[in-house]
Order: C-alpha cells, then sequence, then structure tokens
C-alpha cells in the first residue's frame, strides 16, 4: 500500500513536470522554499527574542506552515495565541 503510494506521488510529480513546463514547478517550489525558511527564521527569532517576557513558541509543522502561509501577521497571531493561552 505504502509503495503503490509512493510510486503514485512521483509519477504523479513527473507527469506535472512534463506537462506544466520546468519552469513553473520551480518557481513555485523556490518560492514555497523561501516562504517556509522565512516563517522558520521569524519564529526563531520570536522564541530568541520573546523568552525575556517567558514568550516560546514551538516550532513544528503547524505552526511554520502558519508562519509561511500569513508571514509576520502569522507569526504575530501565534504569539498573541501563546499568550492568551498562557494568562
Amino acid at each position: 500500500m505504502q509503495t503503490m503510494i509512493i510510486i503514485g506521488t512521483i509519477g504523479l510529480a513527473l507527469i506535472i513536470f512534463f506537462v506544466r513546463g520546468p519552469s513553473v514547478v520551480t518557481r513555485f517550489v523556490g518560492q514555497s522554499a523561501i516562504r517556509v525558511t522565512i516563517g522558520v527564521l521569524l519564529l526563531f527569532f520570536l522564541n530568541v527574542f520573546g523568552g525575556a517576557i517567558g514568550l516560546h513558541i514551538p516550532i513544528n509543522m503547524f505552526t511554520v506552515l502558519i508562519s509561511s502561509i500569513l508571514g509576520l501577521f502569522g507569526v504575530i497571531s501565534l504569539a498573541c495565541i501563546q499568550l492568551f493561552v498562557m494568562m
């Protein structure tokens, strides 16, 4: 079952790669990697500087997804949620 899922995913990726063109797929993957990197860095710096006031947001898939999609506003909202839960 797992082998079929892996083969299907690779096959679908190859079909998208050859049909839509390499430039579109490469641009999407590159932009996604940049957004995820920026999101992780924002969370890291928030943890470094927020440690003085006792603010810590764990860096996991959910928080990285929120911060990479929403950017700075996502990180601020995660911090507000963390502060609200702590009080």
